[in-house]
This record gives C-alpha cells, sequence and structure tokens, in this order.
C-alpha cells in the first residue's frame, strides 16, 4: 500500500514531518494521533528489534506494563496534581464506581508499585526491566508530526538497586547502550546534561540527534569537553560595563518600560541595570506563592533553573509558575504596580489584600545581579528609575542563585579559554538517576545485607521510538525526499521495472527480486502500471538506500545501480549489480 502525496500537507511545518506524510508513511488521524502506515511500521520493527538487542545484552528484561493506570501510586508521589492539573498532560478519567485513572505518560509508579511487592531482599538486586509501548500525553500544542504527538512509542526501562554506587554503574552501562543504540541506527547524536524535570532525580542526560529544526537548544564548549541542553547548561556571563562613578540619584525615566528604552535614552548599557520579574508558583499544595526575581539587564531568566530552586527552597513540588501583569493582580483583587519602574525592594504590603496568594514575596536574586557593586534599577514609582544604588542602600539582602540561561559566546566554567557554541537538537533519548525519589514516597523497600529495610535505588531509561524514526529523516534528507540510515529502512534495495509492459523488463525485474530475497536482501519491488518518472520519483522520496532499475540495457543483460545517499549512479550486468549490492548490504548489518 504506497500513496504517495506530490504536495506539501498544509499543517506540516518542519520537512520530516512533510517527507514522512508526502511518502506514505504516516497518515494524521487527528490532532497529534498519527496511523503508522506499512513502511513506517517497517521502519519502527527495526529500530525496536535494535532496541531489543541492546537491552537484552546489557542484562535488561523485557516486560509490558499497563497503559491504564490508577491514581493511587501518582497520589502517593505528589504527581498526580500536577500530571492532572499542573501540567495537565495526563489522559485521565473516572470508571463506572467512580475510580480515578489515567492513560500512561510514564511508569514510575506503577513500577515501583510492583516492585515494592516483588524485590524483597539484596539478593535480588540490581535488576533492570524494560519495555516497548505506546505513551499518551495530552500536548497543549501537538505540532510536528511525531516529534510532538498525544500518542508516541517509546522503550521505557526502570532499574532497582541496593545502594548508590549501583545505580551508578548501570547508569553509565546505559549510556553505553545508547550510544550503541543510535550509532547502529544510523544517527549522529550528542549526549547532554540535562534537567530531570518532573520526573525529578539526582543526575540526568539526554541524547540529542543534531537538526536545524531541533526543538532544544544545544551548548557545546568549542573543545567538545562539555555540552548541555540550555535549560541545564552553565557558564561564566559576559562581565558587566562597571557603571561610571556617581552620586546615589533618582533618574526620570517616565515611558521608558522597556531594558532598550532605557539604554537608549540614559547612555546605559544592559549589564549595568537590575531588572525585576515578577511571577506566582503554584505548589503541590495549592499555595500560590508570589516571587521576586532580580537579574542583570542583559540576561534571561531560565525558568527550569527557577522552578528547582524554588523547589528546593521551599520543599515542595511546583506545579507550574506564572507570570503577573496587570490583569493578573486585579483578578487577584490588588492595585496595580508600576511595572517597568519595579525594584528589588518592592514592599510585602502591595500583596496584604491578596484573594488567594500568599501575602509576601519570596526573592530570589541571580549571581549576575547579586555580583553588581553599583547599579540602575527601577524605584518603585512609575517613570522612576534608581541610579549608582547599591545592595546596601535598598536595604535587601539577596538570596543568591543561577538563575539565568547560559548563552552562546559564554564562557565555560571548565576552561574560560574555551567559549560556548549553539546548535538545535531533537531528544531521541534521556537517562536519569531516579534515586530513592519514588521507591521513598510508595514505601518500596528490600532487606539489605544486614537484615534492615531500606528504599531502593532507581533509574530511568527511556527512548522515543517513533520520535527517533522521525528524527532521522530531519538528519537524513535532500531536496528529493528521505534518505534513511541503511539499518532502520523499510527495505534495503527497491526493483524498479521501468516498463511494465515491456515482457523483457518485467521478467527480468522478478528474477532479480526473487535473488535478492533468496540472497537475504530486505527487497521491494516497484512492478506497478506508471510512467518510469513517477516511480523513479517515488522511488527518491520514499528514501530506499539503494535502487535497481531495470529498463532499457534490459536486452544487454545490464541495470543502473544508484546510491540514495550520494546519488552514485552506475550501469552493470546484473551479476555485477546483485553482488555489489548484496556484499555493501551484508557488511554494513552488525
Amino acid at each position: 500500500m504506497l500513496v504517495t502525496l506530490r504536495d506539501v500537507p498544509a499543517d506540516a511545518e518542519i520537512i520530516s514531518h512533510q517527507l514522512l506524510l508526502r511518502g506514505g508513511y504516516i497518515r494524521r488521524v487527528a490532532s497529534g494521533i498519527y496511523a503508522y502506515l506499512p513502511l513506517m511500521w517497517r521502519v519502527l520493527k527495526k529500530i525496536k528489534n535494535i532496541v531489543r538487542e541492546e537491552m537484552d545484552s546489557a542484562n535488561a528484561l523485557e516486560t509490558l506494563l499497563p497503559q491504564l493506570q490508577p491514581s493511587e501510586p501518582w497520589k502517593s508521589t505528589g504527581r498526580w496534581q500536577a500530571y492532572t492539573s499542573g501540567e495537565g498532560i495526563m489522559f485521565h478519567l473516572k470508571d463506572r464506581q467512580g475510580r480515578e485513572l489515567g492513560l500512561g505518560p510514564t511508569h514510575e509508579e506503577i513500577i515501583t508499585t510492583l516492585a515494592k511487592e516483588l524485590l524483597r531482599s539484596y539478593r535480588q538486586l540490581p535488576i533492570t526491566l524494560y519495555q516497548i509501548q505506546s505513551k499518551f500525553r495530552d500536548e497543549i500544542r501537538p505540532r510536528f508530526g511525531l516529534m510532538r504527538s498525544r500518542e508516541f512509542i517509546m522503550k521505557d526501562a526502570y532499574s532497582f538497586h541496593g545502594n548508590e554506587s549501583s545505580l551508578k554503574a548501570t547508569y553509565s552501562s546505559m549510556d553505553r547502550t545508547y550510544k550503541r543504540i543510535f550509532n547502529r541506527c544510523g544517527l549522529t547524536t550528542v549526549a547532554v546534561d540535562a534537567d530531570s524535570g518532573s520526573i525529578g532525580g539526582a543526575a540526568s542526560q539526554e541524547f540529542m540527534v543534531t537538526a536545524k529544526t531541533g526543538e532544544d537548544f544545544i551548548l557545546t564548549s568549542s573543545d567538545g569537553k562539555y555540552s548541555a541542553n540550555q535549560e541545564k547548561a552553565v557558564s561564566h556571563p559576559s562581565p558587566p560595563i562597571p557603571l561610571k562613578e556617581g552620586k546615589t540619584s533618582l533618574i526620570e525615566t517616565k515611558g521608558q518600560n522597556t531594558i532598550k528604552d532605557l539604554c537608549q535614552q540614559n547612555d546605559i548599557e544592559a549589564s549595568q541595570i537590575v531588572k525585576v520579574i515578577l511571577l506566582v508558583a503554584r505548589l503541590q499544595s495549592l499555595k500560590k506563592q508570589p516571587v521576586l526575581i532580580s537579574i542583570r539587564g542583559d540576561q534571561e531568566l531560565n525558568e527550569i533553573k527557577l522552578i528547582n530552586t524554588l523547589a528546593a527552597q521551599i520543599d515542595e513540588d511546583i506545579i507550574d509558575i506564572s507570570y503577573v501583569n496587570p490583569e493578573k493582580l486585579s483578578s487577584e483583587g490588588l492595585e496595580s504596580l508600576p511595572f517597568g519602574s519595579i525594584g528589588p525592594d518592592l514592599n510585602d504590603s502591595v500583596l496584604s489584600n491578596a484573594k488567594s496568594w500568599e501575602k509576601n514575596f519570596l526573592r530570589l536574586t541571580d549571581e549576575t545581579a547579586s555580583s553588581l557593586k553599583s547599579f540602575i534599577c527601577g524605584a518603585n514609582k512609575i517613570g522612576k528609575h534608581h541610579i549608582h544604588i547599591t545592595w546596601e542602600k535598598l536595604g535587601v539582602i539577596p538570596t543568591v542563585a543561577d538563575l539565568r540561561k547560559a548563552k552562546s559566546g559564554d564562557r565555560c566554567l571548565h576552561d574560560k579559554d574555551q567559549i560556548l557554541k549553539e546548535c538545535r537538537g531533537i531528544e531521541v533519548g534521556h537517562i536519569f538517576q531516579l534515586g530513592r525519589k519514588y521507591s521513598q514516597s510508595l514505601n518500596a523497600t528490600f532487606t539489605n545485607e544486614n537484615g534492615k529495610e531500606e528504599p531502593y535505588w532507581m533509574g530511568c531509561y527511556g527512548i522515543g521510538i517513533s520520535r527517533l524514526a522521525q528524527a532521522a529523516v530531519e538528519q537524513n534528507h535532500d531536496n528529493e525526499g528521505i534518505n534513511w540510515p541503511l539499518a532502520i529502512a523499510p527495505f534495503e534495495v527497491i526493483v524498479v521495472i521501468a516498463n511494465q509492459k515491456d515482457p523483457q523488463q518485467k521478467k527480468m525485474g522478478e528474477e532479480i527480486y526473487q535473488r535478492l530475497i533468496k540472497g537475504n536482501i530486505d527487497a521491494l519491488i516497484d512492478d506497478r502500471v506508471e510512467r518510469a518518472g513517477v516511480k523513479f520519483k517515488d522511488a527518491d522520496l520514499i528514501g530506499i538506500p539503494f535502487r535497481i532499475v531495470v529498463g532499457r540495457d534490459a536486452e544487454a543483460g545490464k541495470v543502473e545501480l544508484i546510491k540514495r545517499s550520494n546519488r552514485e549512479s552506475k550501469i552493470l550486468l546484473i551479476e555485477e549489480a546483485l553482488d555489489k549490492v548484496i556484499s555493501e548490504v551484508s557488511s554494513k548489518r552488525p
């Protein structure tokens, strides 16, 4: 069943999505929901086979967990509220008895609950269990085809350990396993330090397929010794330009509500300004905590770092954060604030009439702002700013944290001579050292060597199978279509009969096809009654690595052999073409 499209579908924004739709690999059923058509299913099976072989080699055991999950374990870990009301990514429902259930976006709670019942002794540890199945996430804005869909195929694995050193050993083993998987799939990936997000844990690492249209920003050092997702990246910021000496005073800044306005109209630099950002954090306890952030004017707030810092300070998970604007203040029953002129010393009294918010600010200051000896900041009056002010004169003692986004051009922490550079990537894998977060929450324990009960140490390891397939297309295509890596291509060779009505071409094409099959080559034959040009265009579009064309040279016993990756074309005798294809395909198999 090969149904290709000539026109680019209107809803396909990136090239890989366009090509998979045009090539007849996937078909949209609803927003963020796709059918995997026969060609794509063959690709996915090949990826899954590679994953299974490598996971089995790493002594992991395959299992299959329920997609429909009860709410109770999620409530025990505190993630039910966050996943259903906060991030809101879990599809959830009530059964006819009124019991709450969710479609699994991930399986930490379920696997830990099972381990609690089955793994009772240190003699059963360590153990790693994995599965390959569909996951569900109610994405706010599904887009880019299989990159951000609401139903997707994932390999997730979970390991259980008696101590931290055992966890770290398995984490390192999975790092090596993942690199082998991606290498075998023919992908160029970068392993980067990453934030653990809502899954949590002490350490995590993402595996990124480098691509111009990737959603994630990756920062790497010029010596290649450091790489991180921008959410996690750290660096030395550029040094600020010192303020010229002067007395502390107020300056008129009417209508100057942006950093750019302040700089242009007062002959100052953004690095000399402390800007203030107001947010409200919604906590797991459903409290709403106002937060006041101070950061240098030339820097951007990293929301992930902020959420992690807040969670550590409050000792409570953060469901979400939102920026404060005049409308939000009004709905809270508060008077308007001097936006554009707010300073780090804004008084808590402005919150005294809040309906649902806590009545004090949690104040955090980025290191770039706290280190300024003298600076410009808002004076908490419309159209007024302090200049040559200090933290001492403001009467504020900053609570300092790293809250800024590292960016291209910053100097590296490990070597100040190295500069960070930026590229884009698509996340296809993520490994975590979970520690004891889930085992403690779910009271999942084992008996140690001393006969005492203690919680497991845990790890978690995921690969987006369907996302990996599309990422391979994003990294391997040209103007004519897909260029699949050989190991995951739906077929290794396509035999194209140029003129199906020519008896000699038809007979020769079918004979070549049968010989390829007997030679253990995964082959496809295009024997449609179509023009040769249509067949050639479709062959380029669907991206089979090798193409054997049976055409006008058939009378001389010759065929055209085309290598899809570099479009190299040779006219060869049939035997030569078959020997070359079988030899090259076989040599690249593991």
